[in-house]
C-alpha cells in the first residue's frame, strides 16, 4: 500500500493553477500556501505534462498505465514460475520406468 499523500488533490491542483495565472515566482506562491516550493515545483511540472506542453515527463494516466502494466509483468512472471515448475515436476514423473507387476 502506498504511503498516504502530505497534500490533498485538491489543493495540488488549486497551487498548480495559482501559478499558472498569477506568474509569480514558485517560492512566492509556495511560500502564500504554505508548502515547500520543490514540491509547487513538482505539482507545475506533472501539470504541463498533463496538459501536453511538456514531453520529458509521464502523463498521469501514462503513469498510472505503466503502473498497472509492471503490476500485471510481475503476476505473469509469478505465474510463468509456478507452471515451470509444475511441468518440470510433471517431466520428472514421466522419466520414471514404468515397470509391469509381476504374475
Amino acid at each position: 500500500m502506498p504511503a498516504p499523500r502530505k497534500y490533498p488533490d485538491e489543493l495540488r491542483q488549486h497551487a498548480a493553477v495559482r501559478f499558472t495565472a498569477t506568474g509569480r515566482p514558485i517560492a512566492h506562491v509556495a511560500k502564500d500556501l504554505g508548502i515547500h516550493p520543490e514540491a509547487l515545483r513538482n505539482w507545475v511540472r506533472q501539470d504541463e505534462a498533463d496538459r501536453g506542453e511538456r514531453d520529458d515527463r509521464l502523463t498521469t494516466a501514462e503513469h498510472d498505465e505503466l503502473k498497472q502494466l509492471r503490476r500485471e509483468v510481475t503476476e505473469l512472471r509469478r505465474a510463468n514460475e509456478i507452471l515451470k515448475a509444475a511441468s518440470a515436476l510433471f517431466a520428472q514423473e514421466l522419466d520414471y520406468p514404468r515397470t509391469r507387476p509381476t504374475k
